[in-house]
């Protein structure tokens, strides 16, 4: 058999797609590569989006908003003295990355104040959505914290 540049090039090729082609299934096969959605029942969520707007604009329409710091502690979200009383709401920590982190909680105020501790909240991107009711009306606030 004769060595030629065609012989080669079709070699070279057919080596190019065999590493190719062992890479995807070793990732694919890899359960530390997970393939998620970033959002579960996604058609669903953006249906809902009009909703969200509107209690967004809610707030953005208040004159003391509550506020969503990160110190050494945790996250601390703080509400203005006017809101603090009857507030019923959820706090939504959505983790872009890893949707297995992904928690919400009540809101339980500690005088006007809530804190989340730093150790249940894995470094990196966060995504909180402070959602609560006060007479009679919706509110949505959103933050992205790094940790």
């Amino acid at each position: 058999m004769k060595w030629n540049w065609g012989k080669g090039i079709v070699l070279a090729f057919v080596l190019f797609i065999a590493f190719i082609l062992s890479f995807v299934i070793r990732i694919q096969s890899n359960p530390d590569y997970d393939n998620e959605l970033v959002v579960k029942e996604y058609y669903k969520t953006d249906s809902r989006y009009s909703e969200e707007i509107a209690k967004m604009q809610n707030a953005a329409n208040l004159a003391n908003k509550p506020t969503i710091d990160t110190k050494d502690g945790g996250v601390i979200i703080t509400f203005p003295d006017s809101l603090s009383d009857n507030i019923k709401g959820n706090v939504s920590f959505y983790r872009p990355s890893a949707g297995k982190l992904d928690f919400e909680i009540p809101i339980l105020l500690s005088g006007n104040t809530m804190l989340i501790p730093k150790t249940t909240l894995a470094g990196g991107r966060w995504e909180i959505s402070l959602t609560w009711d006060y007479q009679g009306k919706t509110y949505l606030i959103k933050k992205q914290v790094y940790l």
